[in-house]
């Protein structure tokens, strides 16, 4: 009898199953209505190339009536020789009927981390550290090799470092989301919900969140994980094409269901993928 009545409900069971274990489709690309979202990549310091990126923005964005908001996604600083004119760059030049969101990346937190804690101090200038210091007036000629050497630059940087530069990057956020899409630095964790994703993910997450095909609550918009090209997926889309190193900085365009991307012209490097 319980195997007539099992074998009754398995292709109902079956069913359910299958519904269960199917992942839901990936949300449609949405940005409300008489909203355009400028979304800019990793800079790294490149102060030129944001320079021209912004122009390029301004030209773009002429004609546009509606809310324009522009989305940084973070590592402004290191790697390139100009971290302190990227900052200075983000802080005054504003137009006051835009909306402005700044996120946090890995290096702004690194560089804050060795503000508080000199241990810190020599993997940040293994990757890209040193370059950030030498803007700010800090000299250096190598990674220094023990303590009281990383507490004086430490020191260096505390004193040289401007208390708006500061205050701009304790007052980055770590995510942003407007329409169906989803803002942050690296990524996100693909086991857990938006709503409770840790820091840690957001700022440094790298192969589990861009080898996932998981359809996400939103799609991501991220950079951190370098790509030759801009990579538009349908749960994922990643604009750090490496400007430091090719020239190319991009900007994700969005409005209603469309996407399209603005870029610097770049010019031909060899590009490192495997840094932080």
């Amino acid at each position: 009898m319980r195997w007539r009545r099992l074998k009754k409900w398995s292709p109902h069971l079956k069913t359910l199953i299958n519904k269960l274990l199917k992942s839901p489709p990936a949300p449609a690309p949405f940005v409300p209505a008489k909203t355009r979202v400028y979304s800019i990549g990793d800079i790294h310091g490149r102060v030129d190339l944001l320079e021209s990126l912004v122009d390029m923005i301004d030209w773009d964005a002429i004609d546009f009536v509606g809310q324009i908001v522009v989305v940084y996604l973070g590592d402004f600083i290191d790697r390139g020789q100009h971290s302190k004119e990227v900052i200075d760059f983000l802080i005054n030049h504003k137009r006051d009927s835009w909306q402005y969101i700044y996120l946090r990346g890995n290096h702004e937190q690194t560089l804050l981390d060795f503000l508080r804690e000199d241990g810190v101090g020599r993997s940040w200038l293994n990757y890209g550290g040193q370059a950030t210091l030498a803007s700010y007036g800090v000299a250096i000629n190598k990674v220094p090799t023990k303590q009281e050497h990383f507490i004086d630059l430490q020191e260096q940087l505390r004193e040289k470092l401007p208390e708006t530069h500061h205050r701009f990057m304790l007052e980055t956020k770590l995510v942003f989301d407007i329409g169906n899409y989803f803002f942050v630095h690296a990524g996100i964790n693909p086991r857990y919900p938006l709503t409770k994703q840790s820091p840690a993910d957001l700022l440094w997450i790298r192969d589990d969140f861009t080898t996932s095909t998981k359809a996400f609550e939103k799609i991501i918009v991220h950079g951190h994980t370098i790509s030759e090209s801009a990579e538009l997926l349908s749960n994922r889309i990643g604009i750090d094409t490496g400007a430091y190193a090719t020239g190319i900085l991009t900007c994700l365009v969005l409005e209603g269901d469309q996407q399209r991307l603005l870029q610097t012209p770049g010019q031909n490097q060899t590009l490192n993928q495997s840094v932080d």
